[in-house]
């Protein structure tokens, strides 16, 4: 198993995980040109990716999700509420939805959603597998619960986004309303 991060930030978050011949993209928060020079800089182009699997609707996580899986063919995978909360954002994509506390495969990749708190509408985590080792990820999750804790516990390797800054949001440039909500 293998993963590189493609960008992890307010503008833009995608993680490719690698198992065998299949990989997937957590999160797309990159548009389609965008997304295709970060994949080159891993050795891939749009092609090699299975599917798209999305976190939650906020712009940085799906913002690319919907124009990518347009260009490029992907299937996306995303719970029914993060769904919901990006029906302005569709046109003509390959959808398939997940149940949050259900396990599903995608080629030789083994993947274990979890819901976690956010300020979204049906926000999910994962863990991916390949029946020997597994990657657990959480990025955007409000405070850690004991489900977290659990979902995480016996994985091989974690990737955490840790980034918030109370003094950074309050003296930086993003309007009220979204300084609320992060803070």
């Amino acid at each position: 198993m293998r993963f590189a991060s493609l960008g992890s930030g307010s503008r833009g978050n995608a993680l490719v995980v690698e198992v065998g011949s299949t990989r997937v993209l957590l999160d797309a928060g990159f548009g389609p040109r965008e997304m295709t020079r970060r994949l080159a800089r891993q050795g891939l182009v749009p092609a090699d990716i299975a599917a798209v699997l999305v976190t939650h609707e906020h712009a940085d996580h799906a913002g690319g999700a919907f124009s990518c899986g347009r260009s490029f063919g992907w299937e996306i995978r995303l719970t029914h509420g993060t769904l919901a909360a990006c029906q302005a954002r569709r046109g003509a994509e390959k959808i398939e939805l997940v149940d949050s506390q259900a396990s599903f495969s995608i080629g030789e990749i083994e993947v274990q959603p979890f819901p976690v708190p956010h300020d979204a509408r049906e926000p999910v985590q994962f863990v991916f597998s390949n029946g020997d080792r597994r990657l657990g990820v959480l990025t955007d999750a409000g405070h850690v619960t004991a489900h977290i804790v659990a979902q995480l516990d016996a994985c091989d390797a974690l990737v955490l986004e840790c980034n918030h800054s109370a003094a950074m949001l309050a003296e930086g440039p993003y309007p009220a309303a979204l300084k609320r909500r992060i803070g």
